[in-house]
């Protein structure tokens, strides 16, 4: 099907190994390790962005697949690119023709290793529950391995095992991200503005509320055997990425016990069907009836034609 390439981010690996334009399969697990936290980025990246969505869009993971179709010359090069699929039935109405999002996962990690090198504050929208996967990534640089990241128009950044050092200080501090997490309501403190959401039988989580939000969050107590309330907003989370509280709340929503939530990123059932037509042959639509839509019972369940 049409559609072209571009290029988004090139890993250089530099040493005495890697003089050829030619990778050894312990550089390809590099690689392929790259691909994996791009994707965990792009994805909590989506997520962030979309906090009423409770699926991935359809396609995401192709769109944030990375793709190596040549080795260049001089310390072994390795540009890697999207392929941007031209056909706009493959696209849904939650995503732009071009997939942005393995783009911004892209610049995220050069901004992260970036950060860490110039000894500043790491993004603010970086997913600081994957600092773990970051550090280990920089972690397994083998001896005698160089690696740089350079993206369009900025700079290389040389990644190396000293900046998994720099990683772990941030994952030795508590941090705040966005959080979407659902449960009941219980022992609410007016004075104080907070209460306790339990998730599950044993684990709680400490919620901040504004004044505005009081009555839904007292009725929401009062109704607790009946309701569940699903806060939207700023969470704070322990290095291992334990919910410690929440701070801020951007919404909440409140539904009854056992209520089946709707799917927002669920896919239309016409787009369902105009993707599985796509899959019949011209010859077979051909031999359809002229009055199927008509007559449908009457093909299918043998009733007398209208």
């Amino acid at each position: 099907m049409a559609g072209h390439w571009k290029e988004v981010v090139r890993l250089r690996l530099k040493g005495e190994r890697y003089k050829e334009p030619a990778l050894d399969l312990s550089a390809l697990k590099k690689l392929s390790q790259f691909q994996k936290m791009v994707e965990e980025t792009a994805q909590e990246l989506w997520r962030a962005a979309h906090p009423n969505r409770e699926r991935l869009p359809p396609h995401f993971e192709e769109r944030t697949r990375l793709y190596l179709r040549k080795i260049e010359d001089g310390s072994t090069t390795a540009p890697l690119e999207i392929y941007i699929e031209e056909d706009k039935n493959l696209q849904t109405s939650f995503l732009d023709p071009e997939p942005k999002e393995v783009e911004e996962a892209v610049n995220i990690a050069y901004e992260v290793f970036e950060a860490i090198s110039e000894g500043t504050q790491l993004p603010d929208s970086f997913p600081k529950g994957l600092i773990p996967s970051y550090s280990k990534w920089a972690s397994e640089i083998e001896e005698g391995m160089e690696l740089e990241i350079e993206v369009p128009d900025k700079k290389p950044i040389q990644v190396t095992p000293s900046n998994s050092e720099g990683l772990s200080i941030f994952s030795e501090v508590p941090y705040e991200d966005h959080i979407n997490i659902k449960g009941e309501v219980l022992e609410v403190d007016v004075r104080q503005k907070h209460f306790q959401l339990w998730i599950d039988e044993k684990t709680k989580v400490l919620v901040k509320f504004s004044e505005d939000q009081e009555a839904e969050v007292t009725n929401s107590l009062k109704e607790h055997k009946s309701l569940r309330m699903e806060v939207i907003g700023r969470g704070n989370f322990s290095p291992d990425g334990k919910i410690l509280g929440i701070n801020q709340i951007d919404e909440m929503k409140i539904s009854p016990v056992g209520e089946i939530a709707f799917d927002r990123s669920a896919k239309p059932i016409s787009k369902i069907l105009a993707e599985l037509s796509k899959d019949v042959p011209q010859e077979d639509w051909e031999k359809l009836p002229k009055d199927l839509s008509e007559n449908l019972d009457h093909y299918i369940y043998g009733t007398p034609k209208k």
